[in-house]
């Protein structure tokens, strides 16, 4: 049904183990890829497969509706919005969250960040902050019990994560409430990072009311040059305005490649700003933007001064760096 694809004692002394910064040297360049919706289990294997032989970490960020069956969706009500309804479906059978939970557990076992994308996949961006920590209390509660909702044995230690292993949020849509509302509910929620804005290039985190915010970037695409969000999706509506052309796929490929590769290479022969790049568990364009990533991270995870980490190990080397800075709005 699902398997571990490394030991976990490797996977979670890998940053650990490496070698200090000598001071007169560069930092590391960091590559931060996240995966927002975290659903298809083919799509899971093949990324910790990715990661595995690159000895590199991903941070998921899971809809909670994804382990909610049939039995249970109809119970789900997100701010606003009528019972049972979600914007990117349910889990469709029992065996399907029992191979998904299986994923998520070793995927944490292996060093990778769990992190959360709410439940329902609804525009927050006129949520009060009552409505941010009802959806947040939603996708704990979920998560709490979700073993037990297939009739699995829950392993050792899957109470401890959802508790207290659970460290970032990004928003879906990207779209984040205005002020601070999102903000403190995710502070009261044990939130320590925000992964949910977009910078105008790549940017190191800023703090906001106590929560470190990360944003994607926007990097230059295509023949122009032109800026699109470092994500998927963004490219995907950028090269086939939003609709699947596997005709297209290798073209695709290229261009978001160039784009990667480009945005990598400004940031490690410059401020080594960290590069973060954002995909889902959707292979559009025939697979294009999948690839592209497979290609960038075989390319540069395995360099002695790189390192491809999840935003949770990301904070501490950040941190480092004392680079940190309190503010009171970031982003765009």
């Amino acid at each position: 049904m699902f398997h571990s694809i490394f030991p976990a004692s490797l996977a979670l002394c890998l940053v650990a183990s490496l070698p200090a910064q000598a001071a007169d040297q560069p930092p590391k360049q960091l590559v931060i890829v996240s995966f927002d919706g975290a659903h298809d289990n083919a799509l899971w294997q093949k990324s910790r497969e990715m990661a595995a032989r690159n000895g590199a970490h991903f941070t998921y960020f899971l809809s909670c509706t994804f382990l909610m069956n049939q039995a249970t969706k109809n119970a789900y009500q997100a701010p606003h919005q009528k019972r049972g309804k979600s914007n990117v479906g349910f889990a469709q059978s029992d065996e399907e969250i029992r191979e998904r939970l299986g994923n998520i557990w070793h995927a944490h076992l292996e060093g990778h960040d769990i992190s959360s994308h709410a439940c329902g996949h609804f525009d927050g961006r006129q949520w009060s902050e009552a409505d941010w920590s009802a959806e947040y209390a939603t996708f704990n509660a979920t998560l709490k019990n979700a073993w037990k909702s297939v009739g699995l044995e829950e392993p050792q230690g899957w109470q401890g994560l959802v508790e207290h292993g659970i460290k970032g949020f990004r928003a879906p849509y990207l779209s984040a409430t205005p002020g601070a509302d999102m903000i403190a509910a995710e502070k009261k929620a044990g939130f320590s990072y925000d992964a949910s804005l977009v910078t105008k290039g790549p940017a190191m985190p800023v703090v906001e009311h106590g929560v470190i915010r990360f944003g994607l970037p926007l990097i230059p695409e295509g023949p122009n040059e032109k800026p699109v969000i470092g994500m998927d999706y963004n490219l995907f509506v950028r090269h086939s305005k939003g609709e699947e052309d596997k005709t297209g796929s290798k073209v695709f490929e290229e261009r978001a490649y160039a784009a990667f590769r480009h945005a990598f290479d400004r940031q490690y022969a410059g401020d080594r700003i960290p590069l973060q790049l954002g995909f889902h568990f959707v292979e559009m364009n025939g697979g294009a933007y999948w690839r592209a990533l497979d290609r960038l991270v075989s390319d540069v995870c395995r360099r002695a001064d790189v390192a491809c980490v999840s935003y949770a190990e990301a904070i501490p080397m950040i941190e480092a760096r004392g680079t940190l800075r309190e503010q009171e709005t970031s982003g765009l």
